[in-house]
């Protein structure tokens, strides 16, 4: 039997990916940097290899999972090709490897790693589910029905999947790297919808996805009362947040999140449509929405003190405004502090001033340093000129988070897509230094 040697085995994807299969029985083991990812603990805990990248780990009897992160020209890649070793690029081998099960891909610019971890969380409850969610979990069952996975527009990758079925969450302009504009972004979800085999659930009070065209049916699901799922009576309680949902205007049920925010409402409803359209069990469902503990590095929090710190992977205006929102709803009173890091160069000089706009709606802010990536690691704009254009905005430094001191009482938000984590651990170290 092979072994899979996944080349960037700490990305997201990958990582879901590499326990998928030692889930199912195989041999796998990866490379990837020194750096520590929070990505790599399940590896670790599921006794998964990890390597430093260097050639020598390639050899016959391997087959070459490659992280789209890295070119051909990466060592290891360069003698898998040279030693006749196969080599498959990850999201063509996901796209082979869902032909086994009914397939769910989750797809959307915000809120496809919740939905899909919401989605995976109340499939394997009730149906034998394997799944992929892009904050590094996966599970691989054996006799596995269903697969459940995030499948992202970037690049155009999710054109590799032909799902049975795909929730579609919303579309908007990101990755201004790669896509000109909400047109192009557009085009690639139009594409995808055309592959989709069975039916595809999308959020219908999106003008962007109201206009996609596909050969299966599609169902809308929203607030509006034109859709075909909707969410009413949306009423805030004690444990999260309580709707009634209607199927064509019809009464179905009531549902429970233990969740705040009208983007978590909407992310349960895509959900509660797919299981509506597969026949699962509406009672079953409900119970398990109701014990979703969330996926990581989303709204992820804690309390210090008489602070709640809060983790979230919010990087672009759309996510920091529901990030803030769902922070206001939960913690109504209380002083919502964002602590943002702008990831990536052509990102924050594409969305400047909807980053100030947004940011704004904290009480306070607080910027880190812009985050470069590994395509693009600088740029001709400073963090300033972000910081220039929000009131009273200030600058945080690694060395120094001792100005987050003085807001008692606070719920500090911290957010990005980049190392926003090491202010938050430094922020932590010197709250326990004080209490020491």
């Amino acid at each position: 039997m092979t072994v899979y040697h996944f080349v960037g085995i700490k990305g997201s994807g990958m990582s879901a990916l590499a326990q998928i299969l030692h889930d199912m029985g195989y041999e796998v083991q990866g490379s990837d940097i020194e750096k520590y990812f929070f990505t790599q603990k399940a590896l670790e805990d599921s006794g998964i290899k990890i390597l430093p990248f260097q050639r020598e780990n390639i050899h016959p009897g391997l087959t070459v999972i490659a992280g789209n992160a890295f070119p051909d020209t990466h060592e290891e890649i360069e003698e898998a090709l040279k030693l006749g070793i196969p080599v498959i690029r990850y999201h063509k081998f996901l796209g082979d490897f869902l032909g086994r099960f009914t397939s769910v891909a989750v797809t959307g610019a915000h809120g496809k790693t919740s939905t899909t971890g919401l989605l995976a969380h109340v499939m394997k409850g009730i149906k034998p589910t394997s799944y992929l969610i892009g904050d590094g979990t996966g599970k691989g069952v054996k006799d596995a029905e269903y697969f459940v996975f995030e499948a992202c527009e970037y690049r155009r990758h999710f054109l590799s999947y032909s799902p049975d079925y795909a929730i579609m969450t919303n579309i908007d302009f990101d990755h201004p790297d790669y896509f000109a504009n909400v047109d192009d972004v557009f085009s690639a979800f139009q594409e995808m919808a055309m592959q989709v085999k069975k039916g595809i659930i999308a959020y219908g009070d999106d003008e962007q996805l109201q206009r996609i065209q596909a050969k299966v049916p599609v169902l809308f699901y929203g607030f509006a009362e034109e859709n075909d799922f909707q969410a009413r009576n949306i009423v805030k309680v004690e444990s999260g947040t309580q709707f009634d949902v209607q199927v064509r205007n019809n009464f179905y049920a009531t549902f429970e999140i233990p969740t705040f925010g009208d983007h978590n409402v909407l992310n349960a409803l895509g959900v509660i449509a797919l299981c509506h359209y597969e026949d699962v069990d509406t009672e079953a469902v409900k119970e398990h929405l109701k014990t979703f503990t969330g996926v990581k590095r989303r709204f992820t929090e804690k309390q210090i003190g008489s602070q709640i710190i809060v983790d979230d992977y919010a990087h672009h205006p759309t996510e920091i405004k529901a990030t803030i929102d769902s922070a206001r709803q939960k913690y109504a009173g209380r002083k919502i502090v964002a602590v943002f890091q702008p990831h990536t160069f052509t990102r924050t000089q594409t969305f400047l001033n909807e980053f100030a706009q947004t940011l704004s709606e904290a009480d306070e802010v607080f910027l880190c340093e812009i985050f470069g990536s590994a395509r693009e690691n600088h740029g001709k704009l400073s963090i300033e000129d972000l910081q220039g254009k929000i009131e009273n905005a200030h600058i945080l430094s690694e060395e120094d988070t001792s100005p987050l001191l003085a807001l008692d009482n606070s719920v500090i938000l911290f957010m990005g897509a980049g190392d926003i984590q090491k202010f938050q651990a430094a922020y932590e170290n010197l709250l326990k230094t004080k209490e020491a």
